[in-house]
């Protein structure tokens, strides 16, 4: 009778809904470069993801149909290399207990590896890779039914921003240097659309691409400076970039150095050292306790995991409020399937209370017209960071009331 029982009970047990099999735990993949050149962004948000999801766990979990689950983390390092993103996709769009996915750093590795999770319905929330490609490869392929979210203050945003920022300088001429990566590439031509869009009051008189490894950048420095390059515009990830501030010193070429948020990484400002003083970047999130919003998070981030700066404090930022808005989304769709949870991160009816913001439904149904449908971060929501000695301060400090408000929506 005994042994009748556990088979009986065996069957029932299958017979049941996933959702009723898989009650104790919800498992989220993140995934991102945890070693390699883009490896402060990536162990950034993959910390940032953790810290919410154990103080999510410490509460006792996420409330789904009545009852409490704790969430269960699966890491995958996918080096910042393409091939291997892609492998890890398919690995985890492989695994039916899989609800979501958080992550990605490096453009390539979404456009190579995002395909899989799309074909399986899969959800994932892009953070913190901005690299316009990531999502408008599903717009220009029409893709009706989009299980991919981003959270991240994408290159249009930043483009304009860096560009802006150029002509409030008052630069006439600028040169723009860029990696040879997809989110190097993605960022040039974001750039050059945004001078144009200047009508005039901006030209480019040189581009230099360099390779991910390239230490030295005197060859490229002094082309822009015999072009008349009054800024450099830069897009890459890496201390390549170091290698640019550090070769415009070393020349005596006093430009400034505009760029995307990568400049705040720790592998910039470490390795420019004093060259990197008065680099300028967009960011949603600057690590400055006195920002009441943003204190609570840093200073759980830096116990937590014992440092006394973050690495990467806009992508730590990220993956800690993208975890937030995703167990809300599990909490409101009342399941752990990830047809439910898309339709859930579509229509969020919470407040979610975040390092960033207090989040009010950041995304809506998809429009393969409109990628922005499924981006969280609008124009309004980024501020200017500056490096300044060893840190990444405000470049304006009105833009304050903007960290302290929140971009909300």
């Amino acid at each position: 009778m005994k042994a009748f029982r556990s088979i009986l009970a065996f069957l029932v047990a299958l017979s049941l809904p996933s959702d009723v099999r898989a009650a104790d735990v919800v498992k989220i993949a993140v995934t991102g470069p945890f070693s390699g050149g883009s490896a402060p962004m990536g162990i950034s948000m993959r910390d940032g993801a953790k810290l919410a999801v154990s103080q999510i766990n410490r509460r006792g979990g996420i409330l789904v149909g009545g009852k409490k689950m704790q969430i269960e983390v699966i890491e995958r390092d996918d080096e910042g290399k393409n091939d291997r993103g892609a492998l890890i996709a398919q690995e985890i769009s492989s695994m039916n207990d899989v609800s979501a996915v958080i992550g990605t750093v490096n453009t390539g590795v979404a456009v190579m590896g995002d395909k899989y999770y799309v074909q399986k319905g899969i959800v994932k929330i892009i953070t913190p890779a901005a690299g316009s490609a990531s999502m408008t490869q599903w717009s220009r392929a029409g893709a009706a039914d989009l299980p991919i979210f981003r959270f991240a203050a994408h290159d249009g945003i930043q483009s304009r921003m860096v560009v802006e920022q150029a002509v409030k300088l008052g630069i006439r001429k600028v040169a723009i240097f860029h990696d040879d990566t997809n989110y190097g590439v993605s960022g040039r031509d974001d750039l050059l659309f945004q001078v144009r869009n200047q009508a005039g009051r901006l030209s480019v008189v040189d581009i230099e691409k360099f390779a991910v490894g390239n230490k030295d950048m005197t060859g490229q420095l002094i082309k822009a400076r015999m072009a008349g390059a009054q800024a450099i515009l830069i897009w890459g990830i890496g201390p390549e970039l170091a290698a640019v501030a550090s070769g415009k010193k070393k020349l005596g070429y006093n430009v400034p150095l505009i760029g995307g948020w990568t400049l705040s990484m720790s592998n910039f400002i470490d390795t420019a050292g004093p060259a990197g003083n008065g680099a300028l970047m967009p960011q949603t999130f600057i690590e400055d306790l006195s920002v009441a919003r943003a204190k609570p998070f840093i200073m759980a981030y830096r116990q937590a995991y014992r440092v006394a700066r973050i690495p990467s404090p806009v992508s730590a930022a990220q993956g800690y409020d993208a975890t937030l808005l995703l167990a809300e989304a599990i909490h409101e769709a009342g399941s752990t399937q990830p047809s439910k949870i898309k339709a859930a991160l579509e229509n969020l009816t919470g407040v979610v209370k975040g390092a960033i913001a207090d989040w009010k439904k950041p995304w809506s149904k998809w429009s393969p017209a409109n990628e922005e449908s499924h981006e969280a971060f609008r124009r309004a929501f980024t501020v200017m960071g500056k490096v300044q000695n060893g840190r990444v301060v405000l470049a304006d400090p009105a833009d304050r009331a903007v960290l302290e408000r929140g971009p909300g929506k």
